[in-house]
């Protein structure tokens, strides 16, 4: 279980999350939803520790973590995917994904997690030669999702996923993240595709200027309610 409670972040003097509580059951699936700049991407940092929290607590399976370093988060079981991929873009396919598994700990199972990912995506065991800067968005969406599950992570924050990417491409992402869905873990899911998040999400987080407005099992959102608070209508 990964908790946030009474959270506040931000940037400097500039905050931006505002007394944010949300539960994240594990083994399900959990969208973070909102506008731009509703505070998503904020969170998922502030959890990860990349961004401060100036007030709050966030735990994971009951410990609190608010002074974990983000790079000993992967050693907790906890991985994160952002926004722009973030890829070593001089580097190979298969470079990249090692470096997923850069920490001691992981490197025992490097063969069985690469072969994992390259199970979930077939295109990137084709390419694990190909420089990562020559990639499509579509396979640099790939790659960072392949890289940020070399850790073997329980808990995994995905930062918009289907950005930027045609809709044949969302749909395999997607199906990708089923998959996982089935495995168990945990993933906490931003998104501004409503429609997909809703389809595969487990429960519903809906963020405007730094605050929840609406907590709520996927299968009881109404969609033209959620579209209504999404755009402040």
């Amino acid at each position: 279980m990964l908790e946030v409670n009474n959270l506040h972040a931000g940037y400097g003097s500039i905050n931006v999350l505002w007394d944010v509580s949300l539960k994240i059951p594990e083994g399900r699936v959990t969208a973070i939803l909102g506008p731009n700049g509703a505070g998503k991407t904020t969170l998922l940092r502030a959890i990860m520790g990349t961004v401060k929290a100036s007030q709050g607590e966030i735990l994971l399976n009951g410990k609190t973590i608010n002074r974990v370093k983000t790079w000993d988060m992967a050693a907790l079981g906890m991985s994160m995917i952002p926004e722009g991929r973030m890829l070593f873009t001089d580097m190979t396919v298969e470079e990249n994904l090692v470096m997923g598994a850069f920490q001691k700990q992981h490197r025992q199972q490097l063969d069985k997690n690469l072969e994992h990912v390259y199970t979930l995506f077939p295109h990137l065991k084709d390419r694990k030669r190909q420089i990562a800067g020559s990639l499509s968005g579509g396979e640099a969406q790939m790659l960072a999702m392949g890289r940020g599950l070399m850790s073997a992570p329980q808990t995994i924050l995905i930062d918009e996923p289907s950005l930027g990417l045609a809709p044949l491409v969302v749909q395999e992402v997607f199906s990708v993240l089923e998959r996982l869905k089935l495995e168990a873990r945990t993933i906490v899911l931003v998104e501004q595709n409503t429609h997909m998040a809703l389809r595969i999400a487990d429960h519903v987080h809906l963020m405007q200027s730094g605050k929840v407005l609406l907590s709520r099992p996927a299968d009881q959102v109404n969609l033209d309610q959620l579209h209504d608070l999404y755009f402040s209508r």
